[in-house]
């Protein structure tokens, strides 16, 4: 059953600050940009429609169907609550947070820390308002937006705190008095000025506390049902209400079906994803909630399936894969492969998926599991496949795009397949290549000076560096500089072998550089008693007449045996 009444925006504040209008668990965070409010107070004063809003009539002495969060008035995430009876009736805001939320912050907030202004020289007659998030009156950012007012004689600005002139008009619930007030404290003599301050302090006024602009639909639940049927009720409006307004991706609806079903996964959400070293090798919100999907044995579940039980699931396994993933980093660490993730947002999430099944369904208690790899035993057969696994399927590229699958539907589905038939067993290497080669993906499993080239050259050179470094571009240089190489003969392919890169120590000038050829470098610019090092730590060939670029070809070939030995040896 639905019921329709209406707001004006001064009773949609008064609402939320007695917590009579609150936001259902299911509900994500605040997403509006500053630009997008501001542009929703000047539709407010033109009086634009900016449609109704949908919410769940909760009553007086009833158990709410969700556990709910008050509105943020400054825009910092507030925690949800669940409480067992209502002390008053209650709206559940399901559809139109974004504009509430906006208004709220705009007249009795700030958003990150700066109030909303307003120009009280904005041009009334072409009815263009301005509004602007700033830090004080004589912030740059409101010197910078201030504009000649078309078609007037007024050349400036008069920004006034939105949240002062809400104040005042609370309590006076006049318009004129407020605009004299203003007139008189900034000594306004000029008759056009003060006139423009009178008629948009009187909009304001009319727009946000007399027109009841706000249309509410309100939804009863029929309580005879049962609770988990009325929640997927709800859910499921939710997610149909969300073909207009700001778009949720499909995670983002995943999330909120999850904390429909069970209000804890709101906070275990927040928890794991605001880990800094999470955030770190690229677990967001949508990677967790796919990860907990794959856990589940449900790697090919959609948005339209998800159940109760795929709640459940995730519910009651909280602390296990907060601890599988803490085991899943602390692995990276001890194989130095934590800075491949760490060095990129790119990086597929394919194989932390994987890695985490593994663990996740260990046989290790769940206390055990984040401490499983805190002494790295070389011994440890689990351990020791897992990271041939990882290191050969990055160097072959399986992960990424373009190849003879793709990885986040037929690889997913594949590896899956493989994992889930060995629970509880160590690392199933050896199964998950065949699944490589049977789908032809020109897997290779050993790294020589023939191949080395068709392997990822970020990854190889990763590798070859021991994973101490976060793989970037501009760390990495030719070690024969293109310009000699091409007067020479040679072409781009050629030039840009991956046995031609190495990394740039700290303090070289690329620059200058490229200026010398390498015999030049090494002879000239690398001190006697380091250059062995230094050709040790490149794996550059004690031959210098190899360093020539006459002798480019034998140089690539001698230092491909050298990259591949070094590889190699990390895949044994």
């Amino acid at each position: 059953m639905t019921n329709w009444s209406s707001l004006s925006v001064k009773n949609a504040i008064i609402k939320i600050k007695d917590r009579e209008m609150v936001l259902p668990v299911i509900q994500r965070r605040l997403v509006w940009t500053e630009e997008k409010m501001e542009m929703l107070f000047d539709s407010l004063l033109k009086g634009i429609s900016f449609g109704s809003i949908i919410c769940i009539e909760e009553e007086k002495d009833s158990r709410p169907l969700f556990a709910f969060r008050e509105f943020t008035r400054d825009g910092n995430d507030m925690k949800s609550i669940e409480i067992e009876q209502l002390s008053k009736t209650q709206l559940f805001v399901v559809d139109g947070q974004q504009r509430i939320q906006s208004f709220y912050m705009g007249l009795a907030g700030t958003h990150n820390s700066k109030r909303l202004f307003f120009d009280l020289y904005s041009n009334h007659k072409e009815s263009e308002y301005s509004f602007k998030f700033a830090s004080n009156s004589s912030d740059d950012v409101l010197k910078k937006t201030t504009k000649e007012h078309s078609n007037l004689a007024i050349k400036e600005s008069l920004w006034y705190p939105v949240y002062d002139l809400f104040e005042r008009l609370s309590i006076t619930t006049k318009a004129r008095p407020i605009a004299k007030e203003i007139i008189n404290k900034f000594n306004i003599q000029d008759a056009e000025k003060a006139n423009h301050i009178k008629i948009n302090v009187q909009t304001f006024f009319n727009t946000v506390f007399s027109n009841e602009s706000i249309g509410v639909s309100k939804i009863s639940v029929n309580k005879s049902k049962d609770i988990i049927s009325n929640r997927q009720y709800i859910v499921e409006l939710f997610r149909r209400l969300n073909d207009g307004g700001t778009k949720l991706s499909s995670y983002d609806l995943m999330s909120s079906m999850f904390k429909g079903f069970d209000y804890k996964m709101e906070s275990f959400l927040d928890s794991v994803v605001s880990e800094q070293e999470n955030q770190d090798i690229g677990i967001n919100q949508d990677v967790l909630i796919k990860l907990m999907l794959i856990l589940h044995d449900k790697p090919s579940k959609e948005l339209s399936d998800l159940t109760v039980e795929d709640a459940g699931f995730a519910a009651s396994n909280f602390k296990r894969i907060e601890e599988s993933l803490k085991a899943t980093r602390q692995f990276l660490k001890v194989t130095s492969l934590y800075n491949w993730f760490a060095g990129s947002k790119k990086r597929s999430a394919i194989p932390l998926y994987f890695l985490t099944y593994n663990i996740f369904h260990s046989v290790h208690s769940t206390d055990e599991l984040s401490t499983m790899f805190d002494r790295f035993d070389t011994n440890d057969k689990n351990c020791h496949d897992m990271s041939v696994w990882l290191r050969l399927s990055l160097l072959n590229k399986v992960f990424s795009d373009g190849g003879k699958w793709v990885p986040n539907k037929t690889g997913i589905k594949k590896i899956h397949m493989v994992m889930s038939e060995n629970k509880g067993k160590t690392f199933p290497v050896k199964e998950l290549f065949a699944v490589y080669k049977e789908h032809q993906l020109d897997f290779l499993d050993k790294v020589t000076g023939q191949n080395i080239n068709k392997f990822n050259y970020e990854f190889t050179l990763y590798l070859a560096y021991n994973g101490q470094f976060m793989v970037k571009a501009e760390m990495f240089s030719l070690s024969q500089p293109y310009s000699f190489l091409t007067k020479r003969g040679f072409g781009k392919n050629e030039i840009i072998h991956v046995a031609n890169w190495h990394h740039s120590d700290p303090g070289i000038n690329h620059t200058k550089r490229k200026e010398y050829e390498l015999h030049t470098w090494l002879e000239n610019h690398i001190e006697d008693a380091k250059r062995e090092g230094y050709l040790s730590r490149h794996f550059i060939p004690n031959n210098p007449e190899l360093w020539k670029v006459e002798t480019f070809d034998k140089f690539i070939i001698a230092r491909s045996k050298l990259l591949a030995k070094k590889i190699q040896s990390q895949l044994e």
